[in-house]
């Protein structure tokens, strides 16, 4: 019987998002006949009164407090977590981690380097991926729409050339934790103070007024666009958490060109990264028709109402055979020798 360690939780704001997925993904993956252990990176491996208490598919409508992540972070096992022989033995590791700790590429180079398989992106495409700062800068370079962006602190002209509104966020978090859309300058600080509680580095980027789409990447092939309607003017924290608060269309109700047209820049933008296996790619159509790459992520949601499920879906994947091709690219390095990734 094949065996996947299953790792997970984490010391980031995103430790319930990455729980909620690895409790559907861990029931697929069984139901499959594989053998799954699950791995929390801050407790090791979890047995079956842990993952009953821990591995729950709904997420809170806020992140775990800054405290609390600094008294995890403490836990985590670091280096260790490839001599659980759970995770040593395992024939593949399936990361459902998020952030800058699972999907920044130490965790990738880490697994490398003990010579262990695992699905997803290598290290240098999870680092690329996960510096918004850098993955914007390769966006442009491909000729793939972004908008513009400034790093604080940065020179008032610069500030002033993204108008108003805009967007301060953390560079290397995801689920848009520590995101603030700023109005007035006044505004600016407590907005930068915000996001720096989460991250080391902040960016203020040009808002793009106009609907919001995603399209998840499977292999080297676009699945389903997808329209994300919020209750609220982005799709932030709360939004993506609680239940009601956000209208999912797939497939998104456009043109058949505006579908092309998406589909296109997610795959160049996944190759721009140097991702590989899956991928969900998130965009803001303008009024005026422009399509502006937000960012990748590189180990997106994986419930089964997460975006990436759901792109598969419309493209005739369910949720279990997503999991399970996932897991299949993974094996299939491992059977090539486990060459390394990019």
């Amino acid at each position: 019987m094949t065996r996947i360690a299953v790792v997970t939780g984490g010391s980031t704001p995103e430790r319930d998002v990455a729980f909620a997925g690895a409790a559907q993904v861990v029931t697929a993956l069984r139901e499959l006949g594989y053998a799954v252990t699950v791995v929390d990176t801050t407790a090791g491996v979890l047995d079956p009164a842990a993952e009953a208490r821990l591995l729950q598919p709904a997420v809170g409508r806020e992140p775990p407090s800054p405290a609390r992540l600094a008294e995890l972070a403490r836990l985590e096992l670091g280096p260790r977590l490839v001599q659980l022989p759970a995770v040593r033995d395992a024939d593949l590791v399936f990361p459902v981690l998020h952030g800058a700790q699972g999907e920044g590429g130490s965790f990738q180079a880490l697994l490398d380097l003990a010579g262990i398989t695992y699905a997803g992106s290598g290290p240098l495409g999870s680092a690329l991926a996960m510096d918004k700062d850098v993955a914007k800068r390769l966006f442009r370079d491909a000729g793939i729409p972004t908008p513009d962006w400034a790093m604080w602190p940065a020179a008032p002209e610069a500030l002033a050339g993204l108008g108003r509104p805009c967007v301060v966020k953390p560079v290397k978090v995801g689920s848009t934790v520590g995101l603030t859309v700023v109005r007035e300058d006044a505004d600016l600080p407590a907005a930068v103070d915000l996001a720096a509680a989460f991250d080391d580095e902040v960016m203020v980027e040009a808002f793009v007024p106009g609907r919001e789409f995603t399209v998840g990447i499977l292999g080297d092939g676009a699945l389903a666009v997808g329209e994300i309607i919020p209750d609220h003017e982005i799709f932030d924290y709360e939004c993506k958490y609680t239940p009601g608060l956000t209208r999912e269309v797939f497939p998104a109700e456009i043109p058949a060109s505006l579908t092309a047209t998406l589909q296109d820049l997610a795959l160049r933008a996944h190759r721009a990264l140097k991702l590989r296996d899956f991928s969900r790619v998130d965009f803001r159509v303008a009024p005026d028709g422009i399509a502006w790459c937000l960012e990748a992520n590189t180990l997106p949601g994986v419930t089964r109402t997460s975006l990436l499920p759901q792109s598969a879906a419309a493209a005739g994947i369910a949720f279990p055979a997503l999991c399970d091709a996932i897991c299949r690219r993974g094996l299939a390095r491992r059977a090539e020798g486990n060459k390394l990734p990019r």
